[in-house]
């Protein structure tokens, strides 16, 4: 295979600080204008700080290997051949067509020069303007996509199967169903449909190899009961104790973050299963922040929270009446079972017996949620939540987000389930909402 030359963007290192060691075989070029970029971005204390402070480190110490330096290349593992590329003639463009006053177009240029002198170039960065500026000046150029899994071809946890009548007489009378099925994932659900107008919904055991039945809630979970089949589905995963690590992926209104507190509150308070409830949200505003928010930790958590106290408002609510729900609520709280935390405060914790809720985890990435997700100690349950295609953060997209790349890791563990609901059921507005706009 022909050796390449690639050059890295900011963007790339930012959002995978380890992308250096990862292009096998090739070159890796790194712009001066990409460590100035990562050098005034190590001060900051979120993700990109921390990523930036590593990537930073890892060139340092290259600068301890004897195999040569790092303007004339030095190599590492996996026969990769790292070098910064500084070029003193910037002001002599030859015929380079755009502006190198700003950094991006600076990145552009470095491979323009790389490629006047007969290299193979591949510009690798995550900014679309960058990749359509480089095609528009003849130069190959590429979406990172070492920690990205396909939005579109995503595993929804679930599948609907048509057989005969007598496997689904057979299901409801031995109480499981031989599956003959080479492809079903653990945990994978399946809705068995006749052409008689018979039903069942089961889930798949990797241990047996068998279809079972749901788990029998026996009454409602805190005032809710599952409304559609995929709600059935994410309630069954939700309250088993050996399923250690659960997504649910779905538009607004189709019960997520609901279904996650209802699951939890009963874990928790009626079952003792869990010792407290934790959830947390990425700090990552929908429109224009409105700016720094006054008082104690809890004060300012208490407004990025609101969503999960509507929520538990409305089951306690629903568990006690109208009349009671505050009474309710009040004495959760009071209780000091549940607990709300920002996601930046999560590293460095240990959370041993602990129900946790990540809210809106498609703005996290997957670094982030590595992060999060080592945290669980011992009797843990992780539950991450979101919509992988209402994403705020500038460095993400739909197939690049913590939750799509937690589906493709995850799917073949029998520790893991996931369930995708597609069907709204807040309210009529909001399911046309969902669908049209």
């Amino acid at each position: 295979m022909t050796r390449k030359t690639f050059v890295i963007d900011t963007n790339v290192l930012l959002h995978d600080p380890y992308a250096i060691g990862k292009f096998r075989d090739n070159d890796v070029i790194i712009p001066l204008n990409v460590l100035e970029e990562l050098d005034s971005l190590k001060r900051l204390s979120d993700e990109l700080g921390k990523n930036a402070r590593h990537v930073i480190r890892f060139i340092d110490s290259l600068k301890e290997r004897n195999a040569g330096d790092l303007h004339s290349g030095v190599q590492i593992e996996n026969g990769i051949v790292v070098r910064i590329f500084v070029d003193t003639k910037v002001v002599e463009k030859t015929t380079f067509p755009l502006s190198v006053d700003r950094s991006a177009n600076r990145v552009l240029f470095v491979a323009y020069k790389l490629r006047e002198q007969g290299l193979p170039v591949v510009i690798v960065s995550k900014d679309f303007v960058v990749r359509v500026k480089a095609e528009a000046i003849g130069l190959e150029a590429e979406d990172y996509e070492n920690l990205k899994f396909s939005y579109d071809k995503i595993y929804k946890g679930y599948r609907k199967l048509e057989v005969p009548k007598r496997d689904i007489d057979e299901f409801f009378k031995d109480g499981f169903l031989q599956a003959d099925i080479p492809d079903l994932l653990p945990n994978e659900y399946c809705m068995l449909n006749s052409v008689e107008q018979s039903s069942a919904v089961c889930k798949y055991n990797p241990n047996t190899k068998r279809l079972e039945p749901l788990m029998k809630l026996g009454k409602d979970i805190w005032g809710i009961s599952p409304l559609n089949f995929e709600q059935k589905c994410a309630l069954d995963l939700l309250l088993r104790d050996d399923i250690k690590l659960v997504t649910m992926i779905g538009p607004a209104g189709t019960g997520k973050t609901l279904l996650a507190l209802a699951a939890g509150l009963r874990k928790v308070f009626d079952e003792g299963i869990y010792s407290r409830i934790l959830v947390s949200r990425p700090i990552m505003p929908l429109g224009k922040d409105i700016g720094y928010l006054p008082g104690t930790k809890e004060e300012k958590l208490f407004h990025w929270m609101q969503p999960i106290y509507d929520n538990l408002e409305f089951l306690c609510q629903s568990t006690s009446g109208d009349a009671n729900g505050q009474e309710t609520q009040k004495w959760i709280m009071d209780s000091k079972k549940i607990e709300m935390e920002a996601v930046t405060y999560i590293r460095g914790r240990s959370l041993p017996k602990m129900y946790i809720i990540i809210d809106e985890a498609q703005n996290l990435t997957p670094h982030e949620v590595k992060t999060i997700i080592s945290r669980a100690g011992k009797g843990t349950k992780v539950v991450l939540t979101g919509d992988a295609t209402q994403i705020d953060n500038p460095y993400l997209d739909k197939d690049s987000n913590a939750l799509t790349f937690t589906v493709g890791k995850f799917k073949q563990f029998p520790i893991y389930g996931h369930v995708f609901l597609e069907r709204s059921e807040r309210s009529e507005l909001a399911a046309l909402a969902a669908e049209i706009l």
